[in-house]
């Protein structure tokens, strides 16, 4: 078991990188989280404490730094890692979602049988910004007939009213900005 770690501890080792990946853009950069082995793992043990292994089915991860941290808290959890992935990447049948960006369009899918109807699904991801990607995946879940349980993210800009599109559905960030 990892030493207990804070979300402080957790949002003082975020990178914030400006100007990333456009001018104006404040990057929040996981990787020293991940690098840090305590930090990982307790990390993971914040994102999953709501949860004993064995009562949820599967961890849902969105591509593709929420792939991450939903593999590693389907592990711990005893649970299966459905990947939600962008348009094109996955290679069996697949259901998909489109939903807004700032500047387009973009699509995820997920595959047809990844889920069975009734199965409790904890929905993981890295960020919550503006919730499309979130609401996206949430959309994918519902149409397989699952039940999220919760949604957890690592981080979540609150600015950017992500949870609007996340209504219903009981929401946990480990660090806000």
């Amino acid at each position: 078991m990892p030493a207990s770690v804070t979300p402080q501890e957790i949002e003082h080792a975020i990178r914030n990188v400006p100007d990333f990946p456009k001018p104006g853009i404040q990057f929040k950069d996981i990787t020293p989280v991940l690098a840090d082995a305590r930090l990982f793992a307790g990390t993971i043990e914040l994102l999953t404490k709501n949860f004993a292994p064995g009562s949820i089915d599967a961890v849902v991860g969105i591509d593709a730094r929420g792939f991450i941290f939903a593999a590693a808290a389907a592990t711990r959890l005893h649970a299966g890692f459905v990947p939600v992935r962008k348009k094109g990447k996955l290679p069996y049948q697949t259901i998909e979602e489109d939903y807004a960006l700032e500047y387009g369009h973009a699509t995820v899918a997920i595959h047809t049988d990844a889920l069975k109807p009734g199965d409790r699904v904890l929905l993981v991801d890295d960020l919550l910004a503006t919730g499309g990607t979130a609401a996206a995946a949430t959309s994918l879940v519902k149409k397989l007939g699952a039940e999220i349980v919760e949604i957890n993210f690592l981080i979540e800009l609150k600015f950017l009213n992500g949870r609007d599109k996340l209504k219903g559905y009981s929401i946990r960030s480990l660090v806000t900005y």
